[in-house]
């Protein structure tokens, strides 16, 4: 743990400033800067002198960086949709965080998994691929009032089933 810590000490403003670059919030920054030197100590063995060692704890941070973005991208779509997750998410605030993030997010995709695979799919196009309605439907090969009406019933059904989930 010394050698992190030295990395830590070494090149932590010049890393941190790097964030902050990309991730406006401090705070968020502090937490990515926490997980690249992390990521950075597990994935050490594969460090191949091939680049300078603050150009691959660069590279580790462009993927913490990513992940972050793709995490508030997720949880935005979900709380725009599925407010009463909202709800759910503001009870996990206190030391069980992140514990409750991930039963959570466990939750949502049990959910998804009982559902229709016609509603499933239609869901994982359009909130997690991020695809259009039109395009959902060029690409099922339907029509974009069909692709509407059944993103109308898997919402629905998604709904229910993390309703059901909560009551059992």
């Amino acid at each position: 743990m010394k050698l992190v810590e030295e990395w830590y000490r070494k090149y932590r403003e010049r890393l941190l400033s790097f964030i902050l670059s990309r991730v406006p919030d401090p705070k968020d920054a502090e937490e990515i800067l926490e997980d690249t030197f992390l990521s950075a100590w597990e994935s050490f063995p594969l460090f191949r002198n091939k680049s300078s060692f603050f150009t691959w704890l660069c590279g580790i941070a462009k993927h913490e960086i990513a992940d972050y973005y793709r995490k508030k991208r997720i949880k935005a779509i979900l709380f725009s949709r599925f407010p009463f997750l909202e709800n759910l998410a503001s009870q996990a605030l206190g030391p069980e965080e992140e514990m409750l993030k991930k039963e959570l997010k466990k939750e949502v995709f049990q959910a998804l998994g009982r559902l229709k695979k016609r509603y499933r799919k239609v869901l994982i196009l359009k909130y997690v691929e991020g695809k259009k309605v039109g395009e959902i439907a060029h690409l099922l090969d339907q029509t974009v009032k069909a692709v509407e009406s059944c993103l109308f019933r898997a919402r629905r059904s998604l709904a229910k089933e993390l309703a059901y989930g909560k009551e059992s």
